[in-house]
C-alpha cells in the first residue's frame, strides 16, 4: 500500500523515511470502516510515541494528492531478513530483541490500538540493537465497533484463527502473531508450512496443530517450546493474556542467551 524513500529534511538538517501511501489502496480500506470515524494512518502514527516505536516527524499529502509521512529514519535492518539470512545477530540477543518487541505492542494496546499486522517485516533492528515497530496502515483502535468479525486484512502468516473464523476480536489476535514472530525468530521456520494456497494455508492453520519448535531447532529447550506453543495457541483464552506477560515468562527462563 505504499513506497518507501530515503529522505533528507533540509530545514532540521537529518536523514529521514519518506512513506508515500497508494492513495486507491488507501482509500478502499478506509472505506471498510465507512462511518467509524477510523483515523488516518498519519493522526494514528503521530499518537505513538514509545522509544520502540517508529517515530512519525509529519504528515500531509503529495502533489497528486497521495497521503505522506515523514519519519524516522531506523539505520537498521529487518526482522525478516536477520531471520532469512540466519544472521549471527541474532545469536544471544533474540530474547532481547523479543522483550523490546513486547514493550511497544504492550505499549500500543495500553494506549488502545492494535497494530492487526505485527510480523517480522515490520520490525527494524538499528545498528545499536534498538528495535523499532514500523507500519501502521492496518491499525485500528481498540474499540468493540473496529473488533467486530469480518475484518480479514492483514499478513496471512500471522492471522489469528478468530480472524480466518470472521469472529469478534481483540489485543489477542496482536498476541498471536507476537508468537508467530517469536517461533519465527527462534526457528527460522513458521509454525504451519505454507501453501501455494492462502486458504490452504488457512485450513491447516484451523485444523492441524502447529509444529513443536523444538524439532524445528533441537538447541530450543523443552520449557521454551512449550512458551512458543502457548503463544499461539488456536483458542485466544489459552494463550499469553498481555504481551508483558510473555516477556516476563521468556525473562524467566534459566537460558537467556539464545
Amino acid at each position: 500500500m505504499s513506497k518507501v524513500y530515503r529522505a533528507y529534511d533540509r530545514e532540521l538538517g537529518r536523514t529521514v523515511c519518506l512513506k508515500i501511501l497508494d492513495k486507491l489502496k488507501t482509500k478502499k480500506f478506509e472505506e471498510r470502516f465507512v462511518g467509524l470515524k477510523k483515523p488516518h494512518e498519519g493522526e494514528i502514527c503521530a499518537a505513538l510515541k514509545h522509544e520502540n516505536v517508529v517515530r512519525t516527524f509529519e504528515a500531509g499529502v503529495t502533489e497528486d494528492g497521495s497521503p505522506c509521512l515523514v519519519m524516522e529514519w531506523v539505520d537498521g535492518l529487518g526482522l525478516n531478513y536477520l531471520i532469512e539470512t540466519r544472521s549471527p545477530q541474532l545469536n544471544g540477543n533474540r530474547i532481547y530483541y523479543l522483550g523490546q518487541l513486547c514493550d511497544a505492542l504492550q505499549y500500543m494496546h495500553d494506549n488502545k490500538w492494535l497494530h492487526r499486522d505485527l510480523c517480522p517485516r515490520n520490525v527494524m533492528v538499528d545498528k545499536d540493537g534498538v528495535l523499532k515497530l514500523i507500519d501502521f496502515g492496518l491499525t485500528i483502535p481498540y474499540t468493540p465497533e473496529f473488533c467486530r468479525g469480518g475484518n480479514r486484512t492483514g499478513t496471512p502468516d500471522i492471522l489469528a484463527p478468530e480472524i480466518l473464523k470472521r469472529k469478534d476480536t481483540d489485543h489477542r489476535v496482536d498476541l498471536f502473531a507476537l508468537g508467530v514472530t517469536a517461533y519465527e525468530v527462534f526457528t527460522s521456520q513458521l509454525p504451519w508450512e505454507r501453501s501455494p494456497s492462502s486458504e490452504e494455508t488457512f485450513r491447516r492453520r484451523l485444523n492441524q496443530p502447529p509444529r513443536v519448535a523444538k524439532d524445528l531447532n533441537p538447541k530450543l529447550d523443552d520449557r521454551l517450546s512449550d512458551i512458543l506453543l502457548k503463544s499461539i495457541s488456536r483458542e485466544p483464552a489459552d494463550r499469553y493474556p498481555s504481551a508483558k506477560a510473555f516477556k516476563d515468562t521468556l525473562l524467566k527462563l534459566e537460558k537467556q542467551d539464545y
